[in-house]
């Protein structure tokens, strides 16, 4: 069964609108990289972290979410930091963070029908042109939204089968037979959308 990001809560992020909450992120996203500062920067990575955890989420699951993109932040933000300077380093780190964790706050507090819904929203004036058909993208990106959890949990179960067989974990032998299983998931989910008719002829 497809899990979505989303949790359970009545917080104030969980009763905002699909709406206010993407375009809250993309204001969000514009305004950090029009800031240069780390010191500057430090607050709203603050600010995310905290709204992060405002959110009802455990810390375990909380972290467990971010940490492989977090993870990318700090190897980017060491990037910068061995190529240019460590003022570069510190504003990479904290932009780069605090726009991780603002996403991650709107993920867990918006369910994947509100998204899909708003997307379509989005995209129907496009669509009177011809150029997209916004139940289409919206469906791609829900889907997207349910695997996501479902590949990551898929993955934890090859590695803990890998352990218990006593075979050595290896990122290509986790990551063969993942391809794998994802592709024939993604084989029935598409034969069950046809079969429904959700996608227009």
């Amino acid at each position: 069964m497809l899990t979505g990001l989303d949790i359970e809560g009545d917080t104030l992020l969980h009763r905002a609108s699909a709406r206010t909450k993407l375009i809250s992120l993309f204001a969000a996203a514009v305004g950090l990289f029009l800031l240069s500062s780390p010191w500057v920067l430090a607050g709203p990575a603050i600010v995310a972290a905290g709204l992060y955890a405002s959110t009802g989420i455990g810390p375990r699951e909380a972290f467990r979410r971010v940490r492989f993109v977090l993870f990318t932040v700090l190897l980017v933000a060491l990037a910068n930091y061995l190529f240019h300077s460590l003022t570069d380093a510190l504003s990479v780190l904290f932009r780069l963070s605090a726009l991780v964790l603002f996403a991650a706050a709107v993920t867990a507090t918006t369910t994947v029908s509100a998204f899909m819904d708003e997307i379509t929203r989005l995209l129907l004036p496009l669509e009177r042109f011809g150029f997209v058909r916004a139940a289409d993208v919206s469906l791609a990106v829900g889907l997207v939204l349910r695997f996501a959890p479902e590949i990551m949990a898929r993955y934890a179960d090859i590695r803990e089968a890998h352990r218990a067989r006593g075979l050595r974990v290896r990122p290509l032998g986790i990551l063969v037979p993942l391809i794998i299983l994802t592709l024939k998931d993604a084989d029935t989910v598409a034969m069950a959308i046809d079969a429904r008719g959700f996608r227009r002829q």
